[in-house]
């Protein structure tokens, strides 16, 4: 049996010598049931590992987390280049169309649009699906303003005059041009759609059991809160430490990406301290003003010679 197998195996077993049945399904023992065997205990009432499960629950969130913001980028990034580079009244069209997008109450579209799927269809997938469509409004206005700025510069206007199409233009010219805000807003989104998708299941429209997940763990925490609080602040730290890492991860793209927020980062630190020092020491000296010279005494003119 491969790896996988025992995860999945180990995530839906059932060990019911584990828990306490005359007290509610409580787990025997301390922290939750923790042992050599089982790290960070078992979960209430099934007795199944929490460690396992917490694993497995991570890489459903990262999925749809991942997912998700590939379909907004793709779909934002076509539809602000489209705009930002099409007529007048594309432009129009694509930027009304991206401000009703960014006004629809997403989370109140998505709990609706998950509760009429059919049970069958695969959840994480759905997830992607909806919080894709239903986000790409931010992408698509950074790239938009983007565009418009890019295209006034000279490169455009050379690739333009030298027969190249609109459709070329945005792909060998723009599109380079456009990867570092991209990146940048892409790391941002991922952490908002951890917190999107954990807040969906932990309402009950997100991922189903018996797969785990960490919104949907926290969700059915809430009767073992007093029983077993390692059982909520366990799925809550690790969505707490994920959201914050890549948080932290979308800065640090952002200041790599962007020279100008180096630098500023770098004003009052010692290595700025030391560039500033460096550059005070190699600047040429004032000199001194020169002294006013005295002014030369009047000649007497020369007499003129007997002829």
């Amino acid at each position: 049996m491969d790896q996988r197998h025992r995860v999945l195996l180990g995530q839906s077993t059932y060990h019911d010598a584990l828990v306490d049945s005359a007290r509610g399904g409580v787990p025997i023992g301390s922290f939750g049931g923790v042992s050599g065997d089982h790290w960070l205990g078992v979960e209430p009432g099934t007795g199944r590992d929490l460690f396992v499960r917490l694993l497995y629950g991570a890489r459903v969130s990262l999925l749809v987390a991942v997912g998700a913001t590939a379909v907004q980028v793709l779909i934002g990034v076509s539809i602000g280049l489209a705009a930002g580079f099409g007529n007048r009244l594309l432009d129009t069209f694509l930027s009304r169309l991206t401000d009703v997008m960014l006004a629809l109450p997403m989370l109140v579209i998505a709990i609706a649009l998950t509760a009429v799927v059919p049970a069958d269809f695969p959840r994480p997938l759905l997830l992607i699906l909806v919080i894709g469509l239903l986000n790409w409004g931010g992408t698509a206005r950074i790239v938009r303003a983007q565009t418009l700025t890019l295209k006034q510069l000279d490169f455009v206007a050379a690739a333009r005059l030298g027969g190249s199409g609109r459709v070329r233009v945005a792909r060998r010219e723009l599109g380079p041009s456009l990867a570092a805000p991209v990146i940048t807003y892409g790391a941002i989104l991922l952490p908002s759609n951890i917190v999107i998708e954990a807040s969906l299941s932990f309402l009950g429209v997100g991922v189903k059991p018996p797969t785990p997940s960490w919104g949907q763990m926290l969700s059915s925490a809430q009767t073992w809160f007093r029983a077993d609080p390692m059982y909520v602040l366990l799925p809550a730290g690790l969505l707490f430490v994920t959201v914050l890492a890549f948080t932290v991860l979308g800065d640090a793209v952002r200041t790599a990406l962007d020279p100008r927020e180096a630098g500023r980062l770098r004003v009052g630190t010692r290595a700025g301290r030391r560039d500033r020092a460096g550059g005070a020491a190699t600047s040429p000296k004032e000199t001194a003003p020169l002294k006013e010279t005295a002014p030369l005494k009047e000649t007497a003119p020369l007499k003129e010679t007997a002829s």
